[in-house]
């Protein structure tokens, strides 16, 4: 899978976006003030993250995703690699993500990545979003937030 920034003017891959943040309102609050990346198979976007600076040294991933068909290939684990090398690339002390409560594939994944577990935001889901959103089973309900920092 080939990595790339979103060029200005480019139509950003919204049903790829909304597979992670299924209110385009909240989508297009924080892209527009964000680098988008895709990632494509034989020039198609198969997969796609957000990073957007929150502090002049921390950057956060807003939304990672990856077509349904190519899940389970490990282009997960790459999206978040690229994320950390961008990161660090660009001199950021940390880099963070929040996650729901049910989204228990990724909570593994972003601990295998590096990434800790720094807090929780609770009922961020029930308060942010006019439906609810079940996932695994359970109830998407608190914001885990994860961190990675980077060695100084």
């Amino acid at each position: 899978m080939l990595i790339r920034k979103l060029n200005p003017g480019e139509t950003p891959p919204w049903e790829l976006l909304e597979l992670a943040d299924p209110c385009r309102i909240i989508v297009e609050g924080y892209i527009k003030s964000s680098t988008i990346y895709v990632g494509e198979e034989s020039g198609e976007a198969i997969a796609v993250y957000v990073l957007k600076e929150t502090l002049k040294v921390v950057v956060e991933i807003m939304n990672v995703a990856v077509h349904e068909d190519f899940q389970g290939k490990g282009l997960g684990k790459q999206l978040i690699s690229h994320a950390i090398e961008e990161a660090s690339k660009r001199g950021y002390a940390q880099l963070e993500i929040g996650t729901g409560n049910s989204s228990i594939h990724q909570l593994k994944l972003y601990q295998q990545c590096g990434f800790r577990i720094v807090g929780v935001d609770f009922d961020y889901f029930t308060r942010s979003y006019d439906e609810l959103i079940y996932e695994n089973g359970l109830l998407c309900r608190d914001m885990i937030r994860l961190c990675y920092t980077f060695e100084s």
